[in-house]
């Protein structure tokens, strides 16, 4: 087995300028986007107030995906990342098809994001074409992206930090409308009315918990922009600890008061369950205030998908599976053409918008969800694999989380369950009819590169040397 120095060296060309605080707020500005503020709608339609329990499952396997990415990206800080690792320790295949696949879904969840911008403006334009505001929106972080990464973790920072401000406000008002306020209207007696804390059984339990996946994505971000830290091995132990508490607590608590406050009927009659709670609980204006709110949230985990959908693109490009162009790097440390090309997700949301307006973000979403399940599959696969090597070598990992181990198989056995779920649900029945073939194209691609490759290499193997004396 090479070293795993030589994926390093290839990746060199991008600044490392971020901090731990930074590292942290990209990660939650991924996380903390319409995966809980427009997405917690579809979850809490399948689950009711059960979606509690769904977040909370999905929470464990976050955490476990985090703990044995933790120890892989202390052991390895690259921007490659989990695309690395899985190359390093499975095989050149896995990092090829984890690097494409992870690259299309993030791709994808950007265009997710921008037509959930869309839907959240049409409460303030409702006569607006909601496309209009994807271009629009989507042009301004291409801008944003072009920068260098210093100045993108400063605005990711200040986008995520405004929305923590706001979570943890809309924690305090909540709380206090459920427990101190004396309105009969508002308590845990929500959980058991309509139908009860299960009205859709254990099954929409289950299914929710898709959901929760797919707004825990982008957890792994931490991982990719290691490869941009001043000291990676401080700031990945310091900015998974602090994501890993704060992603429990805003989703969990959050989810516990929205189902506290009203009726399931009353929450899925609008667009976002935050949205509709403000309008309903009657704060002049809240609403308004909560929608940018919203839109911040959306526009922060596109800027951060951006720019992680950005660096694998470069990450695949240095290591020769995708063109050359894609790996070069602008003055200011940015890979520009691999940003170019990653934008491709609000071209197809624009699209789709156009054609079917309506569907728009149950489609993208859908579609979305193939790549995010596959990469997580194999992160914990890598992990196994990576634990495995170690020890043959009588080694221990540079950082070492209590229960990673046998983490990684359950997480393993529980993301091929969620991905199978996929197919007994009508509104992600796409998944993998989309997915699968989308895999079979990758498998196909490598191979052909593989043999373009020793095509090239052979006659620059049967020329003779330069230093070569004639005899």
């Amino acid at each position: 087995m090479a070293e795993f120095s030589d994926i390093q060296t290839r990746e060199i060309g991008l600044q490392k300028s971020l901090t731990a605080r930074q590292l942290g707020m990209i990660a939650l500005g991924g996380a903390i986007g319409t995966g809980l503020f427009l997405g917690s709608r579809f979850a809490i339609g399948f689950a009711g107030p059960s979606v509690v329990l769904s977040y909370l499952i999905g929470g464990m396997i976050a955490l476990l995906l985090m703990g044995g990415l933790a120890e892989m990206t202390v052991q390895h800080p690259t921007s490659g990342s989990f695309g690395a690792y899985a190359e390093h320790y499975i095989g050149p295949l896995a990092g090829f098809l984890v690097r494409y696949m992870y690259w299309g879904c993030i791709v994808l969840a950007v265009g997710t994001e921008v037509t959930a911008v869309g839907e959240y403006m049409q409460l303030w334009f409702p006569e607006a074409p909601a496309w209009i505001w994807v271009v629009l929106f989507g042009g301004a972080l291409i801008v944003v992206n072009a920068m260098n990464v210093k100045s993108f973790g400063t605005l990711e920072y200040w986008f995520s930090a405004i929305k923590v401000f706001a979570i943890i406000a809309f924690i305090v008002v909540a709380g206090w409308l459920v427990f101190f306020s004396g309105d009969q209207r508002r308590g845990v007696h929500n959980w058991g009315a309509e139908g009860g804390f299960m009205p859709n059984g254990l099954s929409g339990m289950w299914f929710a918990v898709i959901v929760s996946i797919f707004s825990y994505l982008s957890v792994e971000m931490i991982a990719v922009a290691a490869g941009e830290a001043a000291e990676p091995e401080k700031a990945v132990k310091k900015a998974f600890r602090a994501t890993a508490f704060r992603l429990l607590v805003f989703y969990i608590l959050t989810l516990s008061l929205i189902v506290s406050i009203a009726p399931v009927s009353e929450i899925l009659s609008g667009s976002s369950p935050f949205v509709t709670v403000m309008q309903g609980i009657g704060i002049p204006f809240a609403d308004s205030v909560l929608n940018f709110v919203v839109i911040i949230a959306a526009l922060s985990a596109m800027n951060s998908q951006l720019y992680v959908s950005t660096r694998m693109m470069f990450s695949l490009s240095r290591a020769g599976d995708a063109p050359r162009i894609f790996g070069a790097v602008a003055k200011n440390g940015a890979p520009v053409n691999a940003l170019l090309l990653s934008t491709g997700g609000i071209a197809v949301a624009t699209v789709i918008y156009v054609l079917a307006p309506a569907d728009a973000f149950t489609m993208m979403f859908a579609i979305s969800m193939f790549g995010a399940l596959f990469t997580w599959f194999m992160i914990f696969v890598t992990h196994i694999a990576f634990r495995r090597h170690l020890a043959v070598r009588g080694e221990k990992p540079k950082y070492s989380v209590r229960g990673a181990r046998p983490g990684a198989v359950i997480g393993a056995v529980l993301m091929f369950a969620i991905a199978i779920s996929t197919a007994l649900t009508e509104e992600f029945r796409a998944t993998l009819p989309f997915g699968v073939p989308c895999l079979a194209l990758a498998i196909g691609a490598f191979f052909l590169v593989q043999r373009r490759r020793r095509a090239t290499a052979a006659p620059l193997a049967a020329a003779p040397s330069a230093t070569t004396k004639e005899p």
